[in-house]
């Protein structure tokens, strides 16, 4: 198939429309059999649920061109599972899991000429969201939902590389026990922008949220979770039932166990062991891993012995392990890779 005429290898992380994207709505007790369609626009009541309460929820994932010239998408079933469990607490109709996995299929195969050629860094963004719809005033549920999938044609996160960046310890809280921390809620992201922005504004380039009941161990940023690697080699990543349950991490934990014979350990991570660490990184689906080299807590700075100037020797293993299994270059555990015919 003949590719769109694009500068690949300068596109940046942002959105560009294509041809064309999944709809489905549910109505009366039922989802309709949903479909394509070229039209990009939405449009729903002034009073619909998502207007007035943010019901709304969404995933993020990546469609790849692999070495071999194959289009892939990267383990899209835990993402669908991810979304039901989202729905459920935000009391949201579940469209049905199998169904989720054949909407993005659909929808990546009928752009299949905007996912960018191997080599250039760039991948087609996936991002499937629902929302309330229909009309509510009173606080309840909506009556009507919508279902929708898009993908854009993104760039690398970081050009030029990734470079190891400053982080600080946020005053604001992320998510409080048994509140939506650990769904993808856009709710959750809407209560990060102030202090995403009040990092930016004193120089940081993401915030590090710790527990919100005593606010001593570990959570993530905005949109990632941590995972560190300890003096003496092992992946630590914190546990909590307040946080989201990424992808890339339980991949990369996996990866890291079975491929590289690290020890891997899910647990608290309080907040006094971060200066003992060996490296630190971000991980997610924009970036794989961001590495930290500086974390800053009210004016006292924790420089991670990886240093400022490039990615740390174990969390290069990793991130280089994880994109050859996305891209083909390593043969990837079963069920991980989904292949578009």
């Amino acid at each position: 198939m003949e590719k769109k005429n694009i500068d690949w290898a300068n596109l940046d992380f942002s959105y560009r429309p294509t041809n064309m994207r999944y709809v489905a709505n549910w109505k009366d007790g039922k989802w309709d059999e949903g479909g394509l369609t070229a039209d990009d626009k939405v449009v729903i009541s002034e009073c619909a649920g998502v207007l007035q309460y943010s019901q709304s929820c969404f995933e993020g994932l990546k469609a790849y061109t692999t070495e071999k010239g194959q289009i892939v998408i990267f383990r899209p079933d835990l993402n669908a599972s991810r979304m039901a469990d989202s729905c459920r607490r935000l009391e949201m109709p579940v469209f049905p899991e199998d169904k989720w996995v054949d909407a993005v299929v659909q929808t990546v195969r009928a752009n299949a000429d905007y996912v960018p050629p191997y080599g250039t860094g760039a991948t087609l963004y996936i991002r499937p969201y629902m929302f309330g719809s229909g009309p509510v005033i009173g606080v309840k549920p909506a009556s009507e939902y919508q279902f929708r999938v898009f993908t854009t044609p993104v760039g690398p996160y970081f050009k030029g590389g990734a470079k190891p960046i400053t982080i600080c310890v946020s005053d604001f809280d992320r998510a409080a026990p048994h509140g939506t921390g650990h769904i993808k809620a856009g709710l959750n992201y809407a209560m990060s922008l102030h202090a995403i922005m009040v990092a930016h504004e004193n120089g940081f380039a993401e915030n590090m949220y710790l527990d919100a009941a005593t606010r001593t161990n570990v959570e993530e940023t905005g949109g990632a979770n941590f995972i560190f690697i300890t003096k003496d080699g092992k992946l630590v990543t914190p546990k909590s039932s307040t946080i989201l349950p990424s992808i890339t991490r339980r991949s990369l934990m996996y990866v890291a166990k079975e491929y590289l014979g690290m020890e891997v350990e899910e647990r608290t991570v309080p907040f006094a062991e971060v200066s003992e660490m060996a490296e630190c990184g971000l991980c997610g689906t924009a970036a794989v891993i961001s590495p930290v080299g500086k974390i800053v807590d009210h004016g006292k700075e924790i420089c991670l012995p990886s240093g400022m100037e490039e990615m740390g020797p174990v969390t290069r293993k990793l991130y280089d392990t994880l994109t050859g299994i996305q891209m083909g270059r390593l043969e990837a555990p079963k069920g991980w890779i989904k292949v578009i015919e």
